[in-house]
């Protein structure tokens, strides 16, 4: 298949102000001889090859226990108001290790290395620490919205564990729960940061992340109604959409972008330029995600898939959509959206029929060596490297 054809099974796009990505019209995103000089898709093997052999390792154990050593200052610093409400004070602590400490941290480890890269002269104790700290706000970020997303979905598992609103005695006080999780985001930020030239920055990126993030998610969620999946809402261009509000923004701008700020970069042209980057980077990223949910291994996965019976747009979905034949469609309606196992199987099925899992392998190879091809394009200012690690960290993922 031709990369230009992939391109309109999964738009990469040169990522301007997200109030130019549109839910109806003409796709926002460029065609492939726009911007990429596709002879780069030949040399794909040359071009993994060089990324799997980069000297460094993207995030070390230690690393990962040095993060987690913050983790417990983090909860002091948190509850250390309510000392006087100590049952406020101790289901606070539940709540911040079940749903913050107990995921892989990637995106909070993000910061750390964005900031490693971007400010090598400046790795004070004091300032890895901050931005240590800084990552675990992004933690909580994707803490609270886990939370949600998992009683929106009627989700089962995380983690491989019980959801935490299933978890016997929260039920939906988790709502609230999420919005302690949110809240706590600030006063970190505020105690942290505040006096310090990147504190307005970050805190304005943190709340313009939290409403793109919910604008996706009240998105997604549209996409069935209370009278069943409204197929006409699954397309490419209003996947597109979802995938840069509500995965790409949190996902992999916001951990770059804090630690552009707090490396004393605010230079508006470098941050279009990353940006551009890494909403790429987050399309490519849920478009696995939206794979895995029907085709991951539950052990490597952690939860259970509901795309499928939840009707979600999802990469799949408008794939299928645009090369069913009569047929096919039919089926797709009957059974798509629908809880019954016995449907949902018949949707992989017809998946399977239609080549959607050889197609996504090429789709992955592709998009990987696109998204180099933009990497490659950035300014001397934003190391490379930096791009190309985290685009190798999620190559070929299978959870």
């Amino acid at each position: 298949m031709c990369s230009r054809h992939l391109l309109k099974l999964g738009s990469l796009y040169s990522a301007g102000p997200l109030k130019n990505v549109r839910l109806n019209g003409p796709s926002p995103f460029p065609a492939a001889s726009d911007k990429f000089n596709f002879a780069y898709f030949s040399t794909g093997q040359k071009l993994h090859r060089r990324l799997s052999s980069l000297d460094h390792q993207i995030i070390s154990k230690d690393d990962k226990r040095d993060f987690m050593a913050v983790f417990p200052d983090i909860v002091r610093d948190i509850t250390k108001l309510e000392k006087n409400l100590p049952e406020l004070s101790n289901w606070y602590v539940k709540v911040l290790q079940y749903n913050v400490s107990s995921g892989k941290n990637l995106r909070g480890m993000s910061v750390v290395y964005s900031y490693r890269f971007l400010a090598p002269n400046s790795l004070t104790p004091e300032n890895v620490r901050i931005s240590q700290i800084l990552g675990w706000c992004v933690e909580m970020v994707q803490g609270f919205f886990i939370v949600l997303d998992d009683i929106i979905d009627e989700s089962e598992t995380r983690r491989g564990r019980p959801c935490w609103y299933k978890v016997p005695g929260v039920g939906l006080k988790a709502l609230n729960d999420a919005l302690l999780l949110e809240s706590s985001i600030y006063k970190l930020l505020k105690q942290h940061l505040n006096g310090t030239p990147h504190y307005i920055p970050i805190m304005e990126l943190f709340h313009e992340t939290t409403l793109n993030t919910t604008i996706g998610q009240i998105i997604d969620t549209n996409t069935a109604s209370l009278d069943g999946t409204q197929f006409e809402k699954i397309n490419m261009d209003r996947y597109n959409f979802i995938t840069t509000y509500k995965t790409s923004c949190y996902t992999f701008h916001l951990p770059v972008a804090i630690g552009m700020y707090l490396a004393g970069i605010f230079d508006k042209e470098m941050h279009r330029q990353a940006k551009t980057v890494l909403l790429a980077m987050g399309h490519y990223f849920q478009v696995q995600d939206d794979y895995l949910d029907v085709f991951g291994d539950i052990e490597l996965t952690g939860k259970q898939g509901t795309d499928i019976k939840h009707g979600k747009c999802t990469w799949l979905a408008a794939v299928a959509l645009q090369r069913a034949s009569p047929s096919q469609r039919k089926l797709f309606e009957e059974c798509y959206g629908k809880p019954e196992q016995e449907k949902i199987d018949k949707i992989k099925e017809l998946f399977i029929e239609m080549g959607i899992p050889a197609l996504y392998s090429t789709y992955e190879e592709d998009t990987y060596n696109l998204i180099t091809t933009q990497i490659q394009q950035l300014s001397a200012g934003l190391p490379h490297d930096l791009f190309f690690g985290l685009l190798d960290r999620i190559h070929g993922r299978k959870h």
